[in-house]
């Protein structure tokens, strides 16, 4: 590879990475939401709340940042997506909005009318946001309709294929279970002990989900195995994929929830790898003719004096922002308690 095909991968990793920090640490935020009207009694939501209240609005840093090295790596990508997800891109917005309206405003008040009122928008926008990015998963694996001048061409239903509402449903059920492993990590007594009798549903709907999905990929997106043909030691990566998957009952069985939630991590992990490896070159793979219109790294990215600003720019940037992450994390980690300052 030359000097421009180089960054263009490394940019494209570095998006990737963006992406799946983001799934991850925002993947459990989501699916606490998503768990919150489950529990009856104030305290226990409050504890909820508070289990994610030192970190949810640091982990949304994660997919701004996505879409800036998205806008200053990929600009073509960015205004085809931009446009092509305008309805879905608006919907992910007002759930952001909302849940973080919501997070803010439950307890300012003590009426059970008015913080049963916010839980709902919390959990709902939680769902929404969860269910969305899913759906554009499934979309951005499946192709899109694209013009030979990078315009989406289709409609509203073009979004709501069997196939991406399939993948939708498995990001919610994944981060559903994402959720329960992390509040199962940082609650104890009465609270903790109800998340344990509902942590293995959780994880019992996200195997039939994966299962049901992983068949549907290979049979109706084959375009996603060939990287698979050619290199076959990228199958391992799906045999830890599966290994991940399979250690999180084991793991909370044994009573160790750390573990299981490095586990279920993993498993995100993981799957972004097999996006990105299935996916590439393609970016935006556009379905009426994915060989001639799809947008891929190399006809879609920034000219190389701006990769090379922007690669400069990531290796001062991205340490600062992992840093600040991990410190975060080490100040406010172990069990939550409520206090005179929660939520």
């Amino acid at each position: 590879m030359n000097n421009l095909e180089t960054l263009q991968f490394i940019w494209f990793v570095v998006v990737v990475i963006l992406l799946t920090g983001y799934a991850i640490l925002d993947g459990f935020d989501l699916g606490v939401g998503m768990l919150h009207l489950f529990s009856k009694e104030d305290n226990e939501r409050r504890l909820m709340l508070n289990s994610i209240g030192p970190v949810w609005d640091g982990n949304e840093v994660w997919l701004v940042t996505a879409g800036g090295a998205l806008f200053a790596g990929f600009p073509d990508v960015y205004a085809t997506l931009c446009s092509a997800f305008y309805l879905p891109i608006m919907l992910l917005l007002s759930g952001i909005i909302f849940r973080a309206v919501a997070i803010e405003f439950r307890s300012k008040q003590p009426m059970a009318w008015w913080r049963w009122m916010w839980d709902i928008f919390f959990s709902f926008a939680s769902l929404l946001i969860a269910l969305v990015l899913g759906i554009a998963l499934g979309n951005m694996i499946r192709g899109i309709p694209l013009d030979d001048q990078k315009e989406f061409i289709g409609d509203f239903w073009s979004y709501t294929h069997p196939y991406t509402l399939m993948v939708g449903v498995m990001a919610v059920a994944l981060f559903a279970m994402h959720g329960s492993i992390y509040i199962l990590m940082k609650t104890e007594g009465a609270l903790h002990e109800k998340m344990r009798a509902r942590v293995n549903p959780t994880i019992i709907f996200y195997i039939i989900c994966y299962a049901m999905t992983t068949m549907a990929t290979l049979i109706y997106m084959p375009h996603m195995t060939e990287a698979f043909k050619e290199r076959p030691w990228i199958f391992f990566v799906a045999v830890a994929n599966m290994l991940a998957i399979a250690n999180i009952p084991r793991e909370i069985q044994k009573g160790k929830d750390h573990l299981a939630f490095a586990s279920s991590c993993v498993n995100i992990m993981t799957l972004m790898i097999l996006y990105a490896i299935g996916t590439f070159p393609n970016i935006v793979r556009a379905i009426n003719d994915p060989e001639n219109l799809s947008l891929t790294v190399h006809n879609s990215s920034s000219s190389l004096m701006t990769l090379n600003i922007l690669l400069l720019i990531t290796l001062i940037g991205m340490p600062i922002v992992i840093a600040y992450t991990v410190s975060v994390y080490w100040i406010f980690h172990g069990k939550v308690r409520l206090e005179s300052t929660s939520y």
